[in-house]
């Protein structure tokens, strides 16, 4: 009778096991199936529950509009859980834009006493002020250099007053219509083609798409040099963020469909980045560009950045990768209660680099915070993760997370050893975001030649935003000249040096 019994609680726990396999099955089949469904329906559908996207699949025809207004639908509140916002106040406008002022006069029958009769004086004015702009104002700009003779001795000749230089030499245009037009296509985003139907629209010149190219080629070519003296900046400090971004080429061949080529960021965070393009996604663009660096080095978890860089390196990896993976899988599954709670534990990991910023802690004081809170923590979220991956199939978008996050465990915790390390690789993500916006409008680069030009106008323009430089004015003030411009003082034209000279011209 006892050997039964063992034999159907044997056979009841192999059920079990079975059982629990299944629903596990289940779940990363739901989880594949809400996934396409995502993909399907757009960024929206993420918010939408699993029989929100069942119903979406049984209607025909299906607008994005209405995908994002079912995400958007949500029950109003109860009214006494609506809690009053205080009204921020006004919004000032800046202090350094120029103010222009008109001056709104009473009419004259506010001009006399309603009482005596007597007129009334000026006693002081209500101010008010709106942000106002002038439409661009094209005009023709002439050039006249004095021709200088002497009567007496004409065997002298004629002297003319010699030409500025310009950016390039001959064109039909300023200086200033180059430099907004290669800004106006990576800071704003706006296509060539845009730009020459504006110029044609608003002042009646019929500039071909191919001359303003010409034009922004031209830039590159000459923007080529900094962003070389402006990666031997960056490989002579300690500390480099990395990542890279898809970007199609066009190949001319006849086929009709482009190249899916990269473009590899490297830049510091507070400081510059560089951009190098590269045709493929393989190693030998961080082993090229990264050459003998020995500091640290922060990415996400691609396996093209092993074995990069000098022997010294240190390799750290970035939590914000880490908390997506599971953000992921909440997403595809509300329910999985691991995957919420890793990405809680992971939030309060972030928390504590929050309260150095809020209160305007150095890396010293950073660091010593981090020892403090960051050690329990980091023990809990490694427990929970081992804990998770045990209890869930590695297919799962929760077992892909949790193998992720424990393969690059080593490179996570350095930020206890580095303390201007930080703990994301956000900052390198945020320079990629113009590329993105670009790629929507501008769609691809030309041909592979213009690669590297391409990618010395994004380093520049997006090193200055970093920077906080006028883009304008230091375009304006290195490229005239610049293609004849000595090797050696190309150091001290990169936007780091440029900013550094005109602040320390501010302070004389």
């Amino acid at each position: 009778m006892a050997e039964v019994v063992a034999q159907l609680e044997k056979q009841l726990e192999s059920e079990r096991k079975e059982l629990a396999y299944a629903r596990l099955k289940i779940q990363v089949l739901e989880e594949r199936l809400r996934l396409v469904r995502i993909q399907k329906y757009g960024p929206s559908s993420e918010k939408l529950s699993n029989l929100q996207l069942e119903l979406l699949e049984q209607e025909p025809g299906v607008s994005q509009e209405e995908v994002v207004a079912e995400s958007e639908r949500k029950a109003p509140p109860p009214v006494t859980e609506q809690k009053k916002r205080k009204h921020p106040g006004r919004q000032t406008l800046p202090a350094n834009l120029p103010r222009v002022e008109r001056v709104i006069a009473c009419t004259p029958e506010q001009c006399v006493c309603g009482s005596c009769g007597a007129e009334t004086g000026v006693i002081g004015y209500e101010v008010s002020e709106v942000l106002d702009v002038e439409p661009a104002r094209y005009f023709v700009q002439v050039t006249k250099r004095e021709k200088r003779a002497c009567k007496s001795c004409p065997e002298q000749g004629v002297t003319a007053a010699a030409l500025p230089i310009r950016i390039i030499d001959k064109s039909l245009v300023s200086d200033r219509v180059i430099i907004n037009t290669v800004v106006t296509k990576y800071c704003d985003h706006n296509p060539l083609f845009r730009q020459s139907v504006a110029l044609l629209r608003d002042a009646g010149i019929d500039i071909s798409r191919a001359t303003m190219c010409g034009w922004v080629m031209t830039i590159g070519e000459m923007l080529m040099p900094v962003a070389g003296a402006m990666r031997n900046q960056l490989l002579a400090g300690t500390y480099i963020q990395a990542d890279e971004t898809p970007v199609d080429v066009q190949t001319h061949d006849g086929s009709g469909t482009n190249h899916q080529a990269y473009l590899w960021q490297y830049g510091t965070p507070g400081g510059m980045t560089v951009f190098d393009f590269r045709m493929s996604r393989k190693r030998e663009g961080p082993l090229n560009f990264l050459g003998n660096f020995e500091g640290l080095l922060q990415t996400d978890g691609y396996a093209a950045y092993d074995r990069v860089g000098g022997v010294k390196m240190v390799h750290a990896a970035c939590w914000s990768h880490a908390r997506r993976y599971f953000v992921d899988a909440v997403k595809l599954n509300k329910q999985d209660a691991a995957s919420i709670r890793a990405v809680e534990l992971i939030n309060e990991l972030f928390a504590i680099d929050a309260q150095a910023r809020n209160e305007k802690m150095d890396h010293a004081a950073r660091h010593a915070l981090r020892h403090e809170k960051a050690p329990p923590l980091l023990n809990e979220i490694r427990t929970h993760i081992l804990e998770t991956s045990k209890a869930v199939l590695p297919s799962s978008a929760a077992g892909q997370a949790c193998r992720y996050t424990l393969a690059i465990w080593k490179k996570l915790i350095c930020f206890l050893d580095y303390p201007e390390l930080e703990l994301s690789n956000n900052l390198a993500e945020n320079s990629m975001r113009p590329i993105a916006l670009g790629r929507g409008n501008w769609i691809h680069i030309g041909s592979e030649p213009a690669g590297p030009r391409v990618a010395a106008i994004v380093s520049v323009i997006e090193s200055c935003r970093r920077l906080k430089i006028p883009v304008r004015d230091y375009l304006a003030d290195i490229l005239p000249g610049l293609a004849n411009a000595p090797i050696q003082s190309i150091a001290d034209l990169t936007p780091a040096s440029w900013a550094a000279k005109t602040s320390s011209m501010h302070l004389v």
